[in-house]
């Protein structure tokens, strides 16, 4: 039986690389994004079939409402990646791009997580992949807003994994975190450990096949992890102030 994800933020980046590696493994599709000459023009090139729909999730109730009908129009979905997000260097503390960022990735991702649990939990099964960051793991005096919303979604997905093994539910939830990506996000030059979109995707691939409750892109960046939950406050001021 042919396995269907919907890949949310699929219009470049580590979501388009993620549409191309899923049909390439036989995945139908649904693509969902702001941009919807991208997700047309993407979903022309892959070899499975794809549906596609305008989503932005700085408009929680509109984003809901469409992923609500793209998936009605894909019949099903077995994976749900929830990747669309914004991450501005925001020094000066200015209010416009901290409020983008909690629109986007704090309550867009709460809408598009909460559409995909209703639809895993009436289906009686499902796998709901939410791309967080390594940068969840600390505060951040450039880029405050964009660690801050990405330990929500840590946490969220946590909790939505807890919701589901108290209501016995056949939902896989993971929290993938994602070193640098060389996309369009990426500013300035090369970066510690940086990565293609391509290699990042197939990190996501991996976690959708394996289901663990959270997962490194690239998988080295778990010893980092386990170092910087080692540092103290001291040593964070010092890297990230």
């Amino acid at each position: 039986m042919t396995e269907r994800a919907l890949i949310v933020g699929a219009s470049s980046g580590i979501g388009a690389a993620l549409a191309r590696e899923l049909a390439d493994a036989g995945y139908e599709t649904g693509l969902a994004a702001r941009r919807l000459d991208r997700l047309k023009s993407l979903g022309e090139r892959l070899p499975t079939k794809t549906s596609v729909a305008k989503v932005d999730l700085s408009d929680p109730d509109d984003a809901r409402d469409r992923l609500g009908r793209l998936i009605e129009a894909m019949g099903a979905v077995d994976v749900v990646v929830l990747n669309a997000g914004v991450g501005d260097g925001n020094e000066a503390l200015d209010w416009e791009p901290e409020r983008r960022t909690i629109d986007v990735n704090v309550r867009g991702f709460a809408a598009g997580a909460n559409v995909a649990l209703d639809h895993f939990e009436r289906r009686g099964e499902g796998h709901l992949v939410g791309v967080s960051s390594v940068a969840a793991l600390f505060g951040n005096g450039v880029a405050p807003g964009y660690s801050a919303s990405k330990a929500w979604v840590s946490r969220y997905l946590d909790g939505l994994r807890y919701r589901a093994q108290r209501l016995d539910a056949d939902v896989t939830v993971t929290d993938v975190r994602p070193g640098y990506v060389d996309t369009e996000m990426a500013t300035g030059g090369s970066r510690f450990w940086e990565v293609s979109p391509e290699r990042a995707a197939r990190g996501v691939h991996r976690a959708i096949r394996r289901a663990p409750r959270r997962a490194y892109v690239p998988r080295r960046w778990y010893a980092v992890a386990w170092l910087l939950k080692l540092l103290p406050d001291a040593a964070f001021r010092r890297l990230f102030a």
